[in-house]
This record gives C-alpha cells, structure tokens and sequence, in this order.
C-alpha cells in the first residue's frame, strides 16, 4: 500500500510568523521612540527667558562700561604721546648722530692735512738741518769752534751730533774747556732715559 501523503512535501508558508513577529517588534520601537522623543522636542522647543536684570544695574553696569572705556582711552593718549616723544628723540639722535658723522669726516680730513703738513715741515727742516750742518762742517775747524762758541749749548750739541765725528772732534778740540764740556754733557745725556735692549 502506498502512501500517498508521506512523500508529499509540507506546503506551510515559512517566513509568514517571522514576519508578523519582526513587524511588531518594528512597532513597538517606533513606538517608544515617539513617546520618548515628544516631551524631549517639546522642551528644546520652549523659548528660554532672558534673567531678569534690575534697572539699577543696567545702570550701574553702563557707568562701570563707561569709565573703563574712558580710561582705556586715556592710556592709549598717554601711550600715543609716549611713543610720539620716542620717535622725536630718536628724530633728534639721529640729526646729532649725522652732524657727528660730519664733523668726525672734517676732523680726519684736517688732521690728514695737517699730518702733511707737519710731514712736510718736518722734511724741510730736516733738509734746513743737513744743509746747514754741511755749511758748519765745510768751514775750517777754528773758525766753526769761533761760532759754536758764541751758540746756545744745546743748539750746538745738535749740530755736533750730526757732524762725522772727526769733523765734531776738530770743532770741540778750538772750544773752550767749559763749553766743551757743556756740550758733551748734553751730547751723553741724550739717550740716558732711551730704553736699551
């Protein structure tokens, strides 16, 4: 005997209680979720209300306001003319730090002519010097000791010392004993305080 229903297959549809099932819950969610939500709307919809503040410290704020405003100006007048003498004294550094310059400029520029000057001076009366030691030591012994005689001692000690030796000795040798010793005191005592080494 054959069975008939044994080998038919089960034609229940599978996904229908699932599907009840999972709409419910979905339902319940929204639920929860709008009767949550409402009151939490509710209160950030609520305008809010400014405190109340008193008349008199309206007031007394505004006069706090206005006297810092005030002073805050007052600093910057007193920081506007502190940086305005700033800038003034350096104006008049730096017109004194020109004029300086210049004047320095001048300075060198005259102390160069002057160098010069002196260069040259110094050079003719080296050359006045040796012209005139040639004269004293080209002229005859007796009559240059004549002369030296008759000079200041330290005057003829310098152009003694510029003569060649032989010729100053012959000049010394027609001096008398006294200017003769006058003048080689001088002559030695020249170099006494010139460092040696």
């Amino acid at each position: 005997m054959t069975r008939t229903g044994a080998n038919r297959p089960n034609r229940r549809p599978r996904g229908g209680v699932l599907t009840v099932i999972s709409l419910l819950m979905i339902g319940s969610a929204i639920i929860r979720i709008g009767l949550e939500a409402g009151p939490a709307l509710a209160r950030g919809a609520e305008p809010t209300t400014p405190p109340q503040v008193d008349a008199n410290d309206q007031e007394t704020g505004a006069a706090n306001l206005q006297l810092l405003l005030t002073e805050l100006r007052r600093r910057e007048d007193e920081l506007n003319r502190r940086e305005n003498t700033i800038l003034d004294r350096e104006r008049a550094l730096d017109i004194a730090n020109e004029a300086i310059d210049s004047r320095l400029a001048m300075l060198q520029e005259a102390e160069e002519a002057l160098r010069e000057t002196v260069a040259i001076a110094e050079q003719a009366a080296e050359s006045d010097l040796t012209q005139l030691t040639d004269v004293y030591q080209n002229m005859k012994p007796k009559d240059a000791a004549a002369l030296f005689e008759t000079m200041d001692a330290v005057f003829a000690a310098g152009f003694l010392s510029r003569m060649p030796p032989d010729t100053a000795a012959n000049v010394m040798a027609g001096l008398s004993p006294e200017v003769a010793y006058t003048i080689s005191v001088i002559m030695a005592g020249r170099n006494a305080n010139a460092p040696r080494e």
